[in-house]
């Protein structure tokens, strides 16, 4: 099938100081966040690109209430050191988008409780207000809140568009592996180059699966 640039959003998710800022709570854990930085910045090149061939740009943020009231297992069970240690907070420096990204007027900031982005969230009324068919993906982690959104899009007939390059995990057999299911069964995954030259004709062809 063939999505033409006029019915698509750039969708970039938690590019937060949190898991992209040295001064973030996932670098004072001791992660290595290089490859979120790397990811972060190539997405920012990303969004002037959409910008140019005229996409509305949506911004993910996931926070939590200072108490972490509205975490459930993910803050609990799953991810206890976020709270723990104070991380993600709605309304705080770690829970806000990096230091340095320009977020225009006509520009979409959607927070969320959750890995993936239409939980709880205003994105897929901001979806169909806009008459949005497609999705341009980037964002971190790769594995945790890019592809449970992928996987969400996919299931209400978004057909997203992954960039690899400008997504990242921790762990990088994580990173490949959440690429390869997505690939498999929920989004064409293409690098940057491919995107940009995708938005410079104005048309993405999506064609998702793969043979193994």
């Amino acid at each position: 099938m063939r999505f033409s640039t006029d019915r698509m959003a750039l969708l970039a998710i938690d590019l937060q100081t949190g898991f992209c800022h040295p001064g973030g709570s996932s670098a004072r854990r001791g992660r290595d966040i290089t490859p979120m930085k790397n990811a972060a910045e190539k997405s920012l090149a990303l969004v002037q690109h959409a910008r140019t061939a005229g996409l509305p740009v949506i911004w993910t943020t996931i926070t939590f209430h200072p108490q972490y009231r509205d975490g459930g297992l993910l803050t609990g069970a799953l991810r206890p050191a976020i709270a723990e240690r104070g991380g993600l907070k709605r309304g705080s420096e770690d829970g806000a988008l990096m230091p340095g990204i320009e977020v225009r007027p006509e520009d979409y900031v959607v927070d969320k409780p959750r890995n993936s982005a239409f939980y709880a969230s205003s994105l897929e009324a901001i979806l169909r207000s806009a008459r949005i068919e497609s999705l341009l993906v980037c964002g971190v982690t790769t594995a945790m809140c890019v592809e449970s959104t992928v996987r969400d899009a996919f299931q209400r007939d978004y057909a997203p568009f992954v960039v690899s390059d400008c997504t990242a995990e921790f762990v990088p057999a994580r990173h490949e592996a959440a690429l390869s299911a997505m690939a498999y069964g929920f989004a064409n995954v293409l690098t940057f180059d491919e995107a940009v030259a995708n938005l410079q004709s104005r048309e993405f062809v999506f064609h998702p699966g793969t043979p193994n």
